[in-house]
């Protein structure tokens, strides 16, 4: 991933598959601990997941104040630190070759489409592992949209996971990147829409899984991102992580 992926990296490294830069970092957030996402194939023809215990949400859409209020903090999962995220939060410029997979290059980028009204982000990291190479890092995008445009996000990014199986090449300001394959995965039914899904990507010749959760809540969607640039192990998300972000929405 070139340098687009900023916004899903820590302290704004260069931290994906790039068209073949070998400048490029490698990220060390990888989650140890056991997953429940599963690959499901690329059958998404399955209706939306039904949503979970919590209540609706308002609706409402948040302004940045109210998302920063929103998103987790430290305290709110045990063993978890909670920080802003890093360096600069600019977005990346990511373009799909294919317009069919341009949802998941926004993603990518670090900004879900239709635009946001209001983000902010945030690093996720287990202080039970401190130190280690592989010490769970999770980034969490909250986005607030206008009326119907949060449905919209997760709708567009489904269709895309099912049209961009196979993989797509996207360019930027940085140059070309490559992703070999997408993956829907099997995840906790949380908000009241969600998604998951591993990307494929490439550096200096290694596979380098990306796994994506999007979970909206009334007009709020959380994008939650993992990699593993250490071995390739495809990475895990912390269901723990997901149902507290999840809970704190309004």
């Amino acid at each position: 991933m070139a340098a687009t992926t900023a916004a899903l990296c820590l302290a704004a490294v260069s931290c994906g598959p790039s068209g073949g830069d070998s400048s490029h970092g490698k990220d060390n957030g990888r989650p140890s601990s056991p997953s429940s996402a599963k690959p499901s194939g690329n059958d998404t023809s399955s209706p939306p997941p039904p949503a979970s215990t919590l209540p609706a949400g308002t609706g409402k859409v948040l302004t940045e104040a109210e998302l920063t209020e929103a998103a987790l903090a430290t305290g709110d999962v045990a063993d978890y630190e909670v920080t802003p995220l890093q360096g600069s939060q600019d977005t990346g410029t990511e373009k799909a070759e294919n317009q069919a997979c341009r949802p998941l290059a926004a993603v990518i980028n670090g900004a879900p489409e239709p635009a946001a009204a209001a983000t902010v982000f945030r690093t996720v990291m287990d202080r039970s592992e401190e130190g280690k190479d592989d010490q769970t890092v999770v980034t969490e995008i909250l986005t607030s949209h206008p009326k119907g445009a949060a449905q919209q996000v997760l709708r567009d990014v489904r269709d895309a996971v099912q049209a961009c199986a196979g993989g797509f090449r996207t360019s930027s300001d940085e140059g070309p990147s490559t992703y070999s394959k997408v993956d829907l995965l099997d995840a906790p039914r949380v908000g009241e829409e969600s998604i998951a899904y591993q990307v494929t990507g490439n550096i200096e010749g290694d596979k380098v899984p990306l796994v994506f959760q999007l979970v909206r809540r009334g007009s709020t969607v959380v994008t939650f991102y993992v990699a593993d640039f250490v071995d390739a192990t495809p990475p895990d998300l912390p269901a723990e992580v997901v149902i507290a972000q999840l809970a704190k929405l309004p």
